[in-house]
C-alpha cells in the first residue's frame, strides 16, 4: 500500500507497474462474475484453469443448475461475457493471467494484494466494530461495579477483573478470526 492508501499491483510486464485506486478495485470486484473467477481460481487445486472448467462452474453458480444440465446459450453466455469483458479486466488489473489464445487462466501473486477488498460480510451480520464496542461498555460497566464495590462485585480484585477482560476479548478474537477465515473467497460456497 502506497502513501496515499493507493495498492500497487504489478502487471506482467515487469517495465509497468499500474496503481489502482480503492476505487478501481471496487468497481473491478463489484461485479459477481469477476468475485467468481477469483473464488473459483482460490478454490482450485490447480495451478491452471481452462476456460471451460471457468465457465462451468460460474454457468453452474449463476443460474443454480449443475453444469451438465446447463443449456448451451447460457454457457455460450457466460463464456462471451468472461473472455471478452471480465478475464480483461481482472487480467489488466494483475489478479489473473489469461492466456486467450491457449484458453487457460491463472491467479497470480498479485491478486494476494486484493484479499482485503474479497472478503465479503453475509447481509444480516452485525458488524465486528459494533462487538468490540459492546465489548467495552460491558468492561467499562464491570469496571464500574468492582470500583464502587456493587454486589455481586464486591470481592472482585484487580487480577481477576483483568483476567475477565483478557477472557471476553480473548474468545471475541478467536470466533472473530475464524468468522473472518470462512468468509474469505475462495472457501465455501460462492459469494452471492
Amino acid at each position: 500500500m502506497g502513501d496515499d492508501g493507493v495498492t500497487t499491483l504489478s502487471k506482467r510486464d515487469e517495465s509497468r507497474t499500474d496503481e489502482l485506486t480503492r476505487d478501481e478495485i471496487f468497481t473491478m470486484l463489484s461485479n459477481r462474475r469477476r468475485r467468481w473467477v477469483l473464488h473459483y481460481l482460490k478454490q482450485t487445486e490447480e495451478q491452471r484453469v481452462d476456460l471451460r472448467s471457468l465457465v462451468d462452474s460460474i454457468s453452474a453458480w449463476e443460474y443454480d443448475i449443475p453444469a451438465d444440465e446447463l443449456p448451451w446459450k447460457k454457457r455460450k453466455r457466460v463464456y462471451t461475457a468472461l473472455r471478452q469483458s471480465h478475464l480483461p479486466k481482472l487480467d489488466e488489473a494483475g489478479a489473473i493471467e489469461y492466456d486467450q489464445s491457449r484458453g487457460v487462466v491463472e491467479l497470480t501473486d498479485e491478486a494476494a494484494a486484493l484479499q482485503m477488498y474479497l472478503e465479503y460480510v453475509p447481509a444480516q451480520d452485525i458488524p465486528w466494530s459494533h462487538v468490540y464496542l459492546g465489548l467495552t461498555v460491558v468492561g467499562l460497566a464491570l469496571t464500574v461495579l468492582a470500583r464502587y464495590a456493587i454486589f455481586p462485585f464486591v470481592n472482585l480484585g484487580g487480577t481477576a477483573l483483568a483476567a475477565i477482560f483478557v477472557a471476553m476479548f480473548g474468545v471475541t478474537a478467536v470466533v472473530h478470526t475464524s468468522y473472518a477465515h470462512r468468509n474469505r473467497i475462495g472457501r465455501g460456497d460462492p459469494p452471492r
